[in-house]
């Protein structure tokens, strides 16, 4: 293969990481805007480098020219969660997708490691509009938890540093850290439910404070401006008292109030 191949075989794969990043973006907001707790908490991509592509077809002992054909995660997504259980409800959505075709899957959440490393892997076909015509290709898709993430993001840097060499001493105090990691997150788990309404609370609160500021902000456009100090010091007020249920009547009773504007202004 030509060196000046290499940026026209990439592209199509830093397309799928943009694509993937935006749908599941879209996932995590969907939950979000509806009030609802996302088993997405963060959402990377990232296409690998041409050095580390070169590292691995050595390593493998693949020909430049079937790269394609025996790497497969040449394009990766890496999708954070809280929770281990959101690892298996993120698992299920991708599962349940069109656009999208599960191929091989890795459990390494229930099954960890030698070295203590803990993911969840799934390759997809996915399917990419290029100026040549559809391209289908591999994603590798990766879901963990913060806790694991952060982990697996050390001992990467260390793996790197010491490539097979790591000390004996080092990869000891590793796993013994994995096993610190599965602990966080089992305790993690016993809370889950309070830690879930907690959130949910807050994404209501505040998507309820947006859309007041929003209709408080058009009715500049209407109402007169004695009103519209009234209305706003009335939130300020119901803001200030944190009571949920009172800020969702008086979000209600604002929209009301919007709406009788907006039709006198269609008359």
């Amino acid at each position: 293969m030509e060196i000046q191949m290499w940026r026209e075989i990439l592209e199509p794969y830093a397309l799928a990481v943009d694509e993937l990043k935006v749908k599941f973006e879209h996932v995590q907001n969907s939950y979000r805007n509806a009030g609802l707790y996302s088993p997405i908490e963060q959402i990377y991509g990232r296409v690998k480098s041409i050095s580390s592509l070169l590292e691995k077809v050595q390593k493998k002992h693949i020909s430049l020219d079937d790269i394609e054909d025996n790497i497969d995660d040449i394009a990766g997504i890496r999708i954070i969660c809280q929770f281990v259980e959101d690892i298996y409800k993120v698992v299920e959505l991708i599962g349940k997708r069109s656009d999208m075709i599960v191929i091989e899957e890795q459990d390494y959440v229930k099954n960890r490691k030698a070295s203590g490393y803990r993911s969840y892997h799934m390759v997809v076909k996915y399917v990419v509009e290029t100026i040549n015509g559809p391209k289908e290709l591999h994603v590798e898709i990766q879901i963990r938890t913060l806790a694991m993430n952060f982990w697996a993001t050390i001992e990467h840097s260390l793996q790197y540093k010491y490539k097979q060499n790591m000390p004996a001493s080092l990869r000891a105090r590793l796993l013994k850290a994995a096993d610190a990691i599965g602990v966080l997150d089992s305790e993690m788990a016993e809370v889950r439910e309070e830690i879930m309404d907690a959130q949910n609370t807050f994404t209501l609160r505040s998507n309820l404070v947006a859309d007041i500021l929003n209709n408080i902000q058009n009715l500049y456009k209407a109402a007169n401006k004695r009103e519209i100090i009234k209305i706003q010091d009335e939130f300020f007020k119901i803001y200030a008292s944190e009571d949920l249920e009172h800020l969702e009547r008086f979000a209600k009773e604002l929209d009301t109030i919007s709406e009788g504007y907006r039709a006198q202004s269609l008359r």
